[in-house]
């Protein structure tokens, strides 16, 4: 008798991040999903922007359950989506310059997802924002509190 097929583990991931003031305190928040079990991601920043926040809430999930995880991330994030699944190659092959030839925001950031996403089998779905999804909503409001209670010491800025 043939045994059946072991299915991979599938993380279901919703992110979200916020800045109060775009630079200022920000936050970002994840929900992770496995089966039954939930598990929650946030953390806060004094001077960031919001940018910079969905891209955290993905790198921190990615570094939490990588390498050689199956991820599917749910995000409202358009940034994040077209950086990571259009932008990012071209900015490695290109020694982290745009088309223009002008140097890549954020750059610090997106060189760490290149290599976290070069880890891991993920899938980026493009949510709404406030369409009423529930794990959505829930990131969302982590990140605003997060944003709202930033870790002593802590910025997330970077003129790159």
């Amino acid at each position: 008798m043939a045994k059946a097929k072991k299915e991979p583990v599938v993380y279901e991931v919703h992110t979200d991040g916020s800045a109060l003031n775009n630079p200022g305190p920000g936050g970002y928040a994840a929900i992770v999903r496995c089966g039954d079990t939930k598990v929650t991601l946030s953390k806060g920043y004094f001077l960031t922007t919001n940018n910079r926040m969905e891209m955290m809430a993905v790198i921190a999930t990615l570094e939490e359950f990588g390498p050689n995880a199956r991820i599917n991330i749910y995000t409202d994030s358009q940034y994040t989506i077209d950086g990571s699944t259009k932008w990012v190659r071209n900015w490695y092959r290109n020694n982290w310059l745009t088309r223009n030839q002008e140097a890549v925001k954020n750059k610090d950031l997106w060189m760490i997802l290149n290599d976290l996403l070069r880890e891991n089998k993920v899938k980026f779905i493009k949510v709404k924002a406030h369409s009423g999804v529930p794990d959505n909503e829930e990131a969302d409001q982590l990140a605003k509190a997060a944003a709202r209670k930033p870790e002593a010491h802590d910025t997330q800025f970077s003129n790159v």
